[in-house]
């Protein structure tokens, strides 16, 4: 029965870190995404996707190589926090990054979820 509590426990952790990732990130950025998603808009679905993804990556990293749920938190808020960074520095780094995200830049989009996707990568790497 213990591998049954673990597995609820860490699929329900899980998923409530990438809520609370994605409430931080949808706050973070200068533009509501969801809205301009909800309009049809494919550049913001495609920076806020690769972020999420990134992320998820990181805690699927975290929770596979820690024993302990508070380690598991405390990696998944580094995740957290390095994502967050990301996309704060790809801000300064790409002229009008938010402008052009609204207005359905396709290609900063991409570019965005890339690197987000990318930082991911890194970090769940980093985590084993």
């Amino acid at each position: 029965m213990e591998p049954l509590y673990n597995y609820v426990v860490h699929l329900l952790s899980g998923l409530l870190m990438v809520l609370v990732f994605a409430s931080i990130y949808l706050r973070v950025t200068p533009f509501c995404e969801l809205s301009l998603i909800r309009q049809g808009i494919v550049a913001p679905a495609l920076s806020l996707g690769g972020a999420v993804i990134g992320f998820s990556l990181t805690v699927a990293s975290s929770i596979l190589h820690n024993d302990s749920l508070q380690l598991f938190l405390i990696w998944s808020v580094a995740g957290l926090s390095a994502q967050v960074l990301t996309y704060v520095l790809l801000g300064r780094l790409v002229p009008r990054l938010p402008e052009q995200l609204a207005a359905n830049n396709v290609a900063a989009g991409a570019f965005a979820g890339t690197v987000a996707l990318v930082v991911g990568i890194l970090n769940a790497a980093c985590m084993s």
